[in-house]
């Protein structure tokens, strides 16, 4: 991460402290660890406010793009939203 960001609680420089993948999905009662194996892993910068102790994610510069998630515009206000939402946020237009 470039920029420098402050602590939302007292206002300290964050210091980086890694750089990790954090699985994605859950143990299922039914197929066990399987989803798990399926959802694979979401690559996240770990920041931490070293007066406070506090821990922030932030999606790493490099990887932002391509997590992004395809987007939608809504036929009914032109809102343009993320493609997983069932209904617009802006106008409540349900797909």
């Amino acid at each position: 991460m470039k920029e420098s960001i402050k602590c939302l609680r007292c206002g300290v420089e964050l210091r980086h402290f890694a750089r990790e993948k954090i699985q994605l999905g859950r143990t299922g009662w039914i197929l066990g660890d399987l989803p798990n194996l399926l959802a694979g892993a979401l690559e996240v910068e770990i920041m931490v406010c070293p007066e406070c102790r506090k821990m922030e994610f932030f999606c790493p510069d490099d990887v932002a793009e391509e997590t992004a998630l395809p987007q939608r515009k809504c036929p009914n206000c032109g809102a343009v939203h993320d493609f997983d939402y069932g209904r617009c946020p802006n106008c409540k237009y349900e797909y």
